[in-house]
C-alpha cells in the first residue's frame, strides 16, 4: 500500500469498493487501506454530505452499498482556492491566441469545469470584472507547422522545414535535429541542430512555412538543457561570442530597474546620486540594444563599445527620420 495516503484516494477506493457490490464496512475497509476505521467513517461521513454519494448502510449485509447504482465519485475535489486559480489560468490563455493549442486548452478546461460537482460550479463573472491579462502582441503561426514540428520534436525524428528569415527574400531548406519548442514575448521557437552549418540554431515558426517529418531518427542529447543553452541570451537571440555589457541608469528609472530579473548574470552597482549600473554578460547585442533605445535618455551604453556604436548610429537614424 502507498505510504502517501491522501483523503481523495482514500474515497476513490472507498468508492470503487462501494460500486463493485461487495458490501464494505468500516473495519474491512480500514484493514485493506491499512488505516483506522474512524478515519474510514469520516470518509463516509464525507461522501455522503460533501459528494452527496447515496450511501447507505445495509445491517443484514453488514456493509455499505450505493442506493443509486448510476452515481459516479467526481473525477475532481475543487477548492474555492482551486477555483480561482482555474479562473486566472483560462484568462491567461488569451496569450496563447494565435496559436494551434489554444482551442485545444480551452477545450481541456471546459472538460475540467464539466467534471466539476454539481454542487460546485464556476462563476468567472468577478473575475472578469476584477482581473485581466493584456498578452504580447503574438504572430501567426501555421497549424500544420505547428504539427508538424511538435510530432518531430516528440518522436525524436529529423524534420525538414522551409525556413524564411526576415533577412532573405527567399525561404531556405534545411534538415534539423529537434531539440526544444520554447515561448517568448508572444512567439514560439524551435531550438535544434541545423545540419547545414552543424549548429545549435533557433528558429521562429511564424517563419517556418512548410515542414515535414523525416524518417530518420534523432534521439535529442541526454546532456541538453534547454534553460542551461538560454541562459546566457539577453532574450531569444543567440551568438557565438561572450559579451560584457555594462549600461547606466538614471536614478528616475533605476527603481524599475532593480525590481526584477533580467539576466541570470546581472550585477547592479548603485551610485551615491541613485543611479545604478547594471552589467550582464550575454552572446548576443541586438536585444540589448533594443532595451537600451527604449529607455531613451535614461540609459547610456557603458560597454563594450561595438553596442555603444550601435546604438549611437540607431539614434542618429532616429534623428534624421525627424528632419
Amino acid at each position: 500500500m502507498l505510504k502517501f495516503k491522501p483523503q481523495f484516494r482514500r474515497l476513490q477506493f472507498i468508492h470503487r469498493e462501494v460500486q463493485k457490490g461487495r458490501y464494505p464496512n468500516c473495519r474491512t475497509l480500514a484493514q485493506e487501506w491499512e488505516t483506522s476505521p474512524k478515519t474510514i467513517q469520516r470518509d463516509i461521513e464525507y461522501l455522503k454530505s460533501e459528494q452527496r454519494a447515496p450511501i447507505e448502510y445495509d445491517p443484514i449485509q453488514h456493509g455499505y452499498y450505493y442506493t443509486d447504482k448510476t452515481y459516479d465519485l467526481p473525477a475532481i475535489r475543487i477548492s474555492e482556492g482551486d477555483l480561482f486559480a482555474l479562473a486566472i489560468a483560462e484568462k491567461a490563455l488569451a496569450q496563447y491566441r494565435n496559436t494551434p493549442i489554444y482551442d485545444r486548452l480551452l477545450t481541456i478546461f471546459a472538460k475540467i469545469q464539466e467534471s466539476l460537482p454539481e454542487k460546485i460550479s464556476v462563476h468567472p463573472s468577478w473575475v472578469d470584472a476584477k482581473f485581466s491579462v493584456m498578452p504580447q502582441p503574438a504572430t501567426r503561426i501555421n497549424p500544420a507547422v505547428w504539427e508538424t514540428v511538435a510530432r518531430g520534436l516528440r518522436l525524436e525524428r529529423v524534420l525538414k522545414i522551409e525556413h524564411h528569415s526576415p533577412w532573405s527574400k527567399t525561404p531556405t531548406v534545411r534538415e534539423v535535429e529537434p531539440q526544444h519548442m520554447m515561448s517568448y514575448q508572444g512567439d514560439w521557437y524551435l531550438i535544434g541542430l541545423d545540419r547545414s552549418s552543424e549548429e545549435s540554431r533557433i528558429f521562429a515558426l511564424s517563419r517556418i512555412h512548410a515542414a515535414e517529418v523525416l524518417e530518420e531518427e534523432s534521439p535529442c542529447p541526454a546532456d541538453f538543457d534547454a534553460n542551461a543553452y538560454m541562459r546566457s541570451h539577453f532574450g531569444i537571440w543567440a551568438g557565438e561570442k561572450m559579451h560584457n555589457v555594462k549600461i547606466w541608469f538614471s536614478a528616475d528609472v533605476a527603481p524599475f530597474i532593480k525590481e526584477r530579473d533580467w539576466h541570470p548574470s546581472q550585477r547592479i552597482r548603485e551610485n551615491k546620486d541613485g543611479s545604478i549600473v547594471l552589467s550582464l554578460r550575454v552572446t548576443h547585442l541586438f536585444e540589448v540594444q533594443q532595451w537600451v533605445l527604449s529607455r531613451g535618455g535614461e540609459a547610456k551604453v557603458l560597454a563594450p563599445k561595438e553596442l555603444r556604436e550601435e546604438v549611437k548610429l540607431e539614434l542618429k537614424k532616429t534623428e534624421a527620420g525627424y528632419k
